[in-house]
């Protein structure tokens, strides 16, 4: 299938990333939010980023003017119902992603490909309470989606070869490179990933390090870019929460409890980086170490 007009739900940090890839490559985007003002402040997220491109050559002034200008907004789910290809982005609950699903499927054509930004929760799952298990797949970008390379391809049970084929294709023209997973608890990622941001969070909680070793002790001893708990900030603590919790009760396997002090974190409110506080206090012009 041909894909040329792409609608993405949700306008928060992946949503507006999306659409910036998207525009960028070529795509007509419309981007959906139940707030306007959240799409309001996707749209001068993307305008800025896009001016810093152009600023870093890595894209030309009108490139950014025709990115731009490929972009539409609308608070209405249904104004979706033309698009090819629709990339759910919204917060990472199920009942959430089901209720978008089920809201969207009266207004779209018959060989609409339906997708999932989900960092964890199951695609067969998803797609079984569509009318369309075989055009839904799992489109797992990575954070930030303008920088990062990665893209998991994600395909259900039911899911077709030319879904797939056609999913391909579009991360091949958006410059980024597709990793296929198949459809278990976090994916490839994030089954890699969320356990040690976990066990960091652990050493941190059994009193082995404080938050400035452990984070040193990542970036220097194993040549990461980012500490764990500097990770687990960016990300959202929240997020990282919900994906342990979607492992443990996926594979029930203890080695991917959730440390209570993640969820201590959670209860609080300090989420990261978008709450200002986390495993770090950002509210200073330096960020400083909570523990």
């Amino acid at each position: 299938m041909e894909v040329s007009n792409v609608g993405v739900v949700g306008a928060g940090q992946m949503g507006s990333g999306i659409a910036h890839v998207f525009a960028i490559a070529g795509y007509d985007v419309l981007l959906t939010d139940i707030s306007a003002d959240a799409l309001a402040n996707a749209v001068a997220l993307i305008d800025k980023n896009l001016t810093r491109q152009v600023s870093r050559e890595k894209i030309s002034q009108e490139g950014k003017d025709a990115a731009i200008a490929r972009i539409r907004t609308t608070t209405t789910l249904s104004d979706l119902g033309p698009c090819d290809l629709i990339i759910e982005a919204a917060t990472e609950r199920e009942t959430v992603k089901q209720a978008i699903f089920e809201d969207l499927l009266p207004h779209i054509k018959p060989e609409t490909i339906l997708t999932s930004n989900t960092s964890s929760i199951s695609i067969t799952r998803l797609a079984s309470r569509t009318d369309r298990p075989e055009k839904f797949m799992g489109f797992h970008f990575m954070n930030p989606v303008p920088v990062m390379q990665l893209v998991e391809l994600i395909r259900g049970i039911a899911t077709d070869e030319p879904t797939y084929r056609t999913l391909l294709g579009v991360v091949e023209k958006l410059g980024k490179t597709a990793a296929s997973a198949e459809d278990f608890p976090a994916f490839i990622v994030n089954r890699i990933l969320m356990p040690m941001i976990n066990e960091a969070v652990y050493t941190l909680y059994e009193g082995v390090g404080s938050v400035k070793s452990i984070d040193e002790s990542l970036k220097l001893g194993a040549n990461h870019p980012m500490g764990p708990l500097e990770l687990a900030d960016f990300i959202g603590l929240d997020t990282c929460l919900a994906i342990m919790n979607v492992l443990h009760d996926g594979l029930a396997d203890t080695k991917y409890r959730p440390c209570p002090l993640l969820t201590k974190y959670v209860e609080a409110g300090w989420l990261g980086r978008k709450t200002q506080r986390g495993f770090y206090d950002y509210r200073g012009d330096v960020p400083v170490p909570t523990r």
